[in-house]
């Protein structure tokens, strides 16, 4: 899951009308927000809350769900 591979990017500006949702359980700040892409080679787009301009992370359906997983187990807590 580790392995990052080239992969086409897609700018935060083209996918500005993304159906993006935000956990209801979040709080004012370290929110991160989802959107389901209908087309091309990544299924699940994730970015920051609070830069919404900027970096924008893609994946794939087997990489989404390993993210999921992964977050689950505390894999990427930083305590």
């Amino acid at each position: 899951m580790n392995d990052i591979r080239k992969t086409p990017s897609v700018t935060a500006h083209q996918l500005a009308d993304a159906p993006w949702r935000k956990s209801t359980r979040s709080q004012t700040s370290n929110c991160v927000e989802v959107a389901p892409l209908g087309t091309g080679p990544s299924a699940v787009a994730l970015r920051d809350s609070k830069d919404q301009s900027g970096p924008v992370l893609q994946f794939n359906r087997s990489g989404w769900l390993g993210f999921i997983a992964g977050a689950k187990k505390g894999q990427f807590d930083l305590n």
